[in-house]
């Protein structure tokens, strides 16, 4: 099989033959800047989720920073409530509700959150921004390229890296902090008493987020990002994507401004390539539907405003269906996004009951291995267990328990009088539940041991076992 492949213009058949290696790397992208309509979206959109990324870790609630994933004691800590390994489901629960979120929003609105919210295309454009502030914009970054070096090249590129360097470091720090413990991560470092491990995840980090926002950009779109690869089958002719308008648009070609070009057979797309140009996976939206579409909207905004220059109706290019293209009309109401928001719907509801009605104090009773089925002492039928309190509340709680069962037993319980425990803390005590001989009727029967809160009687648990007497 050859490495090579032909390129457009030999497909299109004008009579010279042209290669393109499979494994040429690309070009640099050089991105016009464009002001827009969703331009600005974008920045409304992005800029909370920077300032909620950046700042949550310094938030603090009762003494806690306020999001907390603490691995070693395998609890996350998430504003007033904390979450441990036997929330496991949750997490599922939750991807799942995500994925139907994912493909509820492809179905209708195509590829947006690659084009506005996804850390990618956001860090990217923080990047394309710095670049910008020291290099100029498109014109002037492709001519500083090509310019030999000099001292003010070096004095713009180093500008340029240094920045990239404080929003990657800025990036690892935030990120690291949500695990490590932001305030501590931050003194440890700046008092070189910082874990090996925290200081290689920092490391990394930032060198990932340099590499990947600096120089992989659209890359991580195309070839490694797996979403670009399966969208497809989430699209139908209904969803509203990035569509060039060919029926209005060709021929294309330039023109001056005041000419009856419709009268020469030519259509509104000048050729301007702002487009293209604008785009940050470089691709050409006039050669239709692309896999490496962001919809991010960016050749909107470009086309729309030459559409204006030109003083033609805007929307050569436009956040459209394919049916309104060959239909005008697009039908919102389908049976596949209906159903997607509708088991959306219903699974936000219920996780949110889970998590609202959840009890932030659970208890496991064991029967002691170490003792026997039961003892026989003074005419009362001992069983033995172990009670682990686990305390998920912010708070520490001093928990008392208790052991009921069925009418007619007199129950008692032997052990110590309270138990205090810390937040996080799981805590064994063991118990011993006590019933006269005479009073039992059968060799089994269940019980429950309930703990409870002294300060706050609401928070408690139950937990049903069985008791074991003689035949």
């Amino acid at each position: 099989m050859s490495d090579r492949i032909p390129t457009r213009e030999e497909q299109e058949g004008d009579g010279e033959v042209r290669y393109r290696m499979l494994y040429e790397s690309d070009d640099k992208v050089y991105i016009r800047h464009i002001r827009g309509v969703y331009t600005r979206i974008r920045k409304y959109t992005g800029l909370p989720l920077l300032l909620a990324f950046f700042f949550i870790p310094w938030l603090n609630i009762d003494g806690h920073q306020a999001v907390h994933f603490d691995l070693p004691a395998r609890q996350f800590h998430i504003f007033w409530t904390t979450f441990g390994p036997q929330d496991g489901f949750l997490l599922a629960w939750l991807l799942i509700i995500a994925a139907f979120a994912l493909f509820a929003i492809t179905t209708w609105l195509g590829r947006v959150w690659c084009g506005f919210t996804c850390p990618q295309t956001v860090w990217t454009l923080m990047f394309i921004w710095a670049e910008r502030v020291c290099e100029g914009d498109r014109s002037k970054r492709m001519k500083l390229d090509a310019a030999p070096w000099s001292a003010e090249k070096i004095l713009r590129k180093g500008g340029t890296h240094a920045i990239w360097l404080f929003i990657a470091l800025a990036t690892a720090l935030a990120f690291v902090g949500y695990f490590y413990g932001i305030r501590d991560l931050v003194v440890d470092l700046a008092t070189f008493q910082a874990h090996p491990q925290g200081v290689f995840w920092v490391a990394f980090f930032t060198f990932a987020t340099y590499m990947n926002a600096g120089f992989l950009r659209e890359q991580v779109c195309k070839y490694m990002c797996p979403y670009a690869r399966f969208q497809s089958v989430m699209y139908d002719k209904d969803t509203l994507a990035v569509y060039y308008d060919a029926r209005r648009g060709e021929a294309r070609g330039p023109r001056k401004k005041n000419i009856d070009y419709k009268a020469q057979g030519m259509g509104d797309c000048i050729d301007c390539y702002w487009c293209v140009q604008v785009c940050p996976v470089d691709i050409d939206i006039r050669d239709g539907m692309q896999y490496e579409c962001i919809n991010c909207g960016l050749c909107v905004d470009a086309c729309n405003s030459v559409m204006d220059k030109m003083e033609y109706p805007r929307g050569l290019i436009r956040f459209t269906s394919e049916d309104e293209l060959e239909t005008g009309k697009t039908n919102y109401a389908r049976p596949r996004l209906l159903g997607y928001a509708l088991v959306m719907l219903l699974m936000v509801g219920l996780f949110s009951h889970q998590v609202i009605t959840r009890s932030p104090v659970q208890a496991e009773v064991l029967r002691d291995r170490g003792a026997r089925m039961y003892r026989i002492s003074q005419g009362m039928v001992q069983n033995v267990y172990t009670v682990k309190i686990n305390n998920m509340d912010q708070k520490p709680h001093e928990f008392s328990v208790r052991v009921e069962g069925n009418e007619g037993y007199d129950y008692s319980l032997r052990m110590q009088r309270s138990v205090l425990v810390t937040p996080g803390e799981v805590y064994s005590v063991p118990i011993r539940v006590s019933v006269p001989k005479a009073q039992l009727k059968e060799t089994k029967h269940d019980i429950e041991i309930v703990i409870q809160a002294k300060d706050n009687p609401e928070l408690e648990d139950r937990h049903k076992t069985v008791f074991i007497g003689p035949e």
